[in-house]
């Protein structure tokens, strides 16, 4: 059972595999989870951004929340799967499938179509967390949810919903020191590993991250040394992925990269993903030229990145 405890670390948040033919390739799929355990990244998680949760009908968001919870459960790390949706009823279904299946926690953002209200806020996360019982609930804050919560609302949720354990913060109040650190207090804040040497002494306990699989000793090395707080370490073994990303940033924002892209992009440069390049249109999709130039900058500036 995840507590606050041990609801930590650098959970790999997967992007899916397509077949050419855009199909759920469930083969290729279940392989890169058991690699991911394999090589002991503490969770599994996906149904995310990048496991384009906005694309995927609910017959296969369960086949591919089915395939993660075997693949785990066969291992040894927890799996968490994302249940957001564009309004309640859709959360609450995805949230009870994944809790039938065997799913160790789920994730929801608010519905992000419409701005959720502000008297709805509290009700979604209830209604949501009713459907799987004792199962830890995680919250996904991002600015596409059109609404970011404030440190009172928060409270709220967790004083309705005690087995809220973990906000994911991309944006709000957990990405800067004094939000951090308040809302730790509440639950466990998970932040971008680059965002760990700052937040870190402010009370984040880890990352749903993609880097994790695109090199996982090197995001394990990382983990190790925010356990011990050693913040100038910390510094310096982000500082080169810090680059990188900025590199990707340059590169690809202006070719309308997403997530999804940037992420099956890395994990494939480095070899220790199989998945496809291809992802669900009408978004932009890697080319293997994009794979090899992501090759050639490591090489150049981050040879660390390519040494599994």
């Amino acid at each position: 059972m995840l507590t606050r405890d041990n609801f930590t670390g650098p959970w790999a948040g997967l992007p899916v595999a397509w077949t050419d033919d855009d199909q759920f390739d469930e083969e290729t799929y279940r392989a890169d989870v058991a690699r991911c355990c394999e090589a002991g990244i503490p969770g599994v998680y996906t149904a995310g951004t990048s496991g384009e949760f906005y694309a995927a009908e609910f017959d296969e968001w369960h086949a591919i929340a089915r395939a993660t919870v075997e693949e785990c459960h066969a291992g040894s790390p927890p799996a968490m799967i994302g249940c957001s949706s564009t309004y309640t009823r859709g959360a609450v279904l995805r949230a009870a499938a994944a809790a039938e299946l065997g799913a160790d926690a789920v994730q929801v953002a608010l519905p992000f179509w419409m701005e959720t209200a502000d008297d709805q806020v509290v009700p979604f996360f209830a209604e949501v967390a009713a459907a799987v019982g004792d199962l830890p609930l995680s919250i996904y804050e991002t600015s596409r949810a059109k609404k970011l919560l404030t440190l009172d609302q928060h409270r709220a949720v967790k004083e309705a919903v005690p087995t809220y354990l973990m906000v994911k913060s991309t944006a709000g109040i957990g990405t800067t020191p004094e939000g951090c650190r308040s809302l730790a207090e509440i639950v466990n804040v998970f932040v971008g590993e680059g965002l760990w040497p700052t937040l870190g002494p402010c009370g984040a306990t880890g990352c749903c991250s993609a880097m994790v699989y695109w090199n996982p000793r090197l995001v394990l090395a990382m983990w190790e040394l925010l356990q011990q707080q050693d913040w100038e370490g910390l510094q310096k073994a982000c500082a080169p992925a810090d680059a990188l990303h900025t590199f990707l940033g340059e590169r690809y924002a202006p070719h309308g990269f997403t997530d999804t892209a940037y992420d099956r992009m890395g994990g494939r440069a480095t070899g220790f993903l199989k998945t496809s390049l291809r992802n669900r249109a009408p978004y932009i999709a890697p080319t293997e030229q994009d794979v090899e130039d992501w090759r050639q900058w490591c090489r150049e500036n981050f040879p660390e990145m390519l040494k599994l």
